[in-house]
């Protein structure tokens, strides 16, 4: 749904605030800064950046799974109740139940040495207080709605089995047993083939309708935002730098960095002999940040301000927001 007529609805998720650091041997770094946004029931947003920008520790920080040095701040309120440091037996009661995560690989997210029937049956017995031959039917039936060939005779397979695709399939699945209120996919396809992929999003988005789900998406495909997302937010050195319904950010980018991002996605329209665009330089590393903004170093259109201040996201037009100091592009 588009974020105008979900703003007049209560979010499913409500994050505020929200700051994720890790503590290391040669000092703090800081992986989020700042971050705001809401999600709405069958709402999908995206967030996109390059790898090391923050966008995963956004939901690492949301599902309480940040490594061990790590810790988050702020507010993040699940259906108005804040879960932020909500002790793990009381967050477990949401976690797998209402609020779903689909991770990058299914091989280490999917237990090798335990049946597929297993971890799928576990999730229904524990969150819903099935039995076990009820648990079967409900979990064979949804390996049969994501489109599992002969769900019934592969169900007491390991996950080694299956093919890649597959085991994507089971982890999709799995997180949608309990027909959760949020769905987060972190980079859900990163390992499949494009035909496997397409299918994949596909099958995603159908059931985000069917459910009238909350999606969260995390990416660094533009491309994949474009077909799915109704919101996306532009993630660069663990800050928003970009927010904006997706149409509007596609046709009219208004951060450096995104309008970047968008000109090194392959076109079909352009001439063959046309040398891809890419962004100049490296990310920076987020324990030495440097002064002012982040992107300055990347940046073309840097002026003189972008040395110094670190510009502030701020409200550019009806649901749009960037963070530059630069009036327009």
């Amino acid at each position: 749904m588009p974020a105008s007529s979900a703003s007049n609805r209560s979010p499913v998720l409500d994050v505020t605030n929200l700051e994720t650091t890790f503590a290391t041997p040669e000092g703090e770094v800081k992986a989020v800064s700042g971050v705001n946004f809401a999600v709405y029931p069958g709402e999908a947003v995206g967030i996109v950046g390059e790898s090391g920008s923050g966008k995963s520790q956004i939901f690492m920080s949301i599902m309480g799974l940040l490594a061990s040095n790590g810790r988050a701040r702020g507010s993040v309120k699940f259906h108005g109740q804040e879960i932020l440091g909500l002790p793990v037996a009381e967050l477990n009661k949401i976690r797998g139940a209402r609020m779903s995560m689909i991770f990058q690989d299914p091989m280490t997210s999917l237990n090798p040495y335990l049946t597929v029937s297993r971890q799928l049956t576990e999730v229904l017995v524990t969150h819903k207080g099935m039995s076990e031959t009820q648990a079967r039917s409900a979990a064979i039936a949804m390996l049969d709605r994501v489109q599992i060939p002969e769900a019934a005779q592969r169900f007491d397979m390991y996950p080694h089995e299956f093919s890649g695709g597959m085991r994507q399939r089971v982890m999709i699945a799995m997180a949608l047993l309990c027909q959760p209120q949020l769905l987060i996919a972190d980079e859900p396809t990163t390992a499949l083939d494009v035909t496997v992929q397409a299918q994949i999003l596909e099958l995603i988005n159908e059931l985000r309708r069917q459910y009238n789900m909350a999606l969260t998406l995390v990416t660094h495909d533009m491309g994949v935002i474009a077909g799915l997302c109704d919101r996306v937010l532009v993630m660069y050195a663990g800050r928003v730098v970009e927010a904006a319904p997706v149409q509007e950010l596609f046709k009219n980018p208004q951060h450096p960095y995104t309008a970047g991002l968008l000109r090194s996605m392959p076109r079909l329209d352009e001439l063959k002999h046309e040398r891809l665009a890419t962004i100049p330089g490296q990310p920076p590393n987020l324990q030495r940040l440097p002064a002012g903004c982040a992107f300055r170093n990347r940046c073309e259109r840097r002026i003189e301000i972008c040395e110094t201040e670190l510009p502030p996201l701020r409200t550019i037009a009806p649901e749009r927001s960037k963070a530059c100091h630069l009036p327009a592009l």
